[in-house]
């Protein structure tokens, strides 16, 4: 067997080295790793597909474009027999996906037909979420629509941030690739379709994306924080024309909503040895973790100490 290869991130580095490791023992070939160039202006924390691919003595192509006509020829040359994407960022035209002679298959971190599109990780948890997972799909034009090979479910925990939940989704991807793949080239794969009926697309998110609206439940407020805290550009919020991050929280219930309760984010309090307590459009949140734009961090023993943001109102 033949594979074309695409990926990047953390999961395309765990399922490219699950396919290392599978095609060295079926004696199957990765005939091409197809990723991106690093962006400089992005933070780049996770795993380099490049360096596993050339650790391992594979050929690696970043196109600009993979749908360019040229890049397609070259990949007709290799007569692949499975082609696999696995958070490659680019969408595959059907010049390229009709290529694989068995197919061309994706793996996407959710359980679909739930949370089609981008930034799955993200989305699940500001909805609050209590399971995710990875699915293993065929492709076709029309982003995550496919028929299902496999899905691995994934629990979220009421503490988890986007890099934790990312983590244990990285563990699954890889896991479901060593699973699955034996199947797939043995022809003794499922192949269920979608329920389209059931299912639900969300589009990608931009920093600004993370400014938190304070007459939302204090749940909304941590949930948003949790999915978009470091690594990602962060939750935040506005006083006096600065942009403050916060990093770290939790959701109180705090009393019924009353004429002393605050208005939605109002600072309440500075907790000592805690954070500051902000009213939000039901209970209150506790800034444990945050950040002036282009100043130090601050942890809740500090935040405690801003007397001057108590009464003041945030956003």
């Amino acid at each position: 067997m033949r594979l074309i290869f695409l990926g990047y991130h953390n999961v395309g580095h765990a399922c490219l080295q699950a396919f290392i490791d599978l095609c060295r023992g079926f004696k199957d070939d990765i005939a091409a790793v197809v990723t991106h160039a690093d962006d400089p202006r992005e933070n780049i924390w996770f795993a380099s597909v490049r360096d596993l691919a050339f650790a391992n003595h594979l050929p690696v192509y970043q196109p600009r474009d993979p749908n360019d006509p040229a890049f397609v020829a070259a990949m007709a040359k290799l007569k692949p027999d499975f082609l696999f994407s696995c958070y490659y960022r680019y969408m595959l035209k059907k010049p390229l996906l009709a290529l694989p002679r068995r197919g061309a298959l994706n793996l996407h971190g959710s359980l679909l037909p739930r949370y089609r599109g981008r930034c799955p990780v993200n989305w699940v948890l500001i909805n609050g979420e209590t399971e995710t997972g990875v699915t293993l799909h065929y492709m076709e034009e029309k982003p995550d629509q496919g028929d299902i090979v496999a899905q691995s479910c994934v629990p979220v925990g009421l503490m988890d941030t986007a890099l934790t939940l990312f983590a244990r989704l990285t563990v699954a991807a890889g896991d479901l690739i060593r699973e699955t793949y034996p199947l797939l080239r043995s022809g003794q794969a499922p192949r269920l379709p979608q329920d389209h009926r059931q299912a639900s697309y969300f589009g990608g998110r931009r920093p600004e994306d993370g400014l938190i609206d304070w007459k939302k439940t204090a749940f909304e407020v941590y949930n948003l924080m949790r999915a978009v805290t470091h690594p990602y550009p962060g939750a935040f919020t506005r006083f006096q024309g600065r942009k403050l991050f916060i990093w770290a929280g939790q959701p109180l219930a705090g009393p019924a909503r009353a004429p002393d309760a605050g208005s939605p984010g109002q600072v309440l309090a500075g907790l000592p040895g805690e954070g500051l307590l902000v009213a939000t459009g039901k209970g209150q949140f506790l800034i444990e973790r945050a950040q002036w734009e282009g100043e130090p961090e601050f942890l809740g023993p500090v935040l405690a100490t801003w007397d001057y943001l108590v009464g003041q109102r945030l956003g």
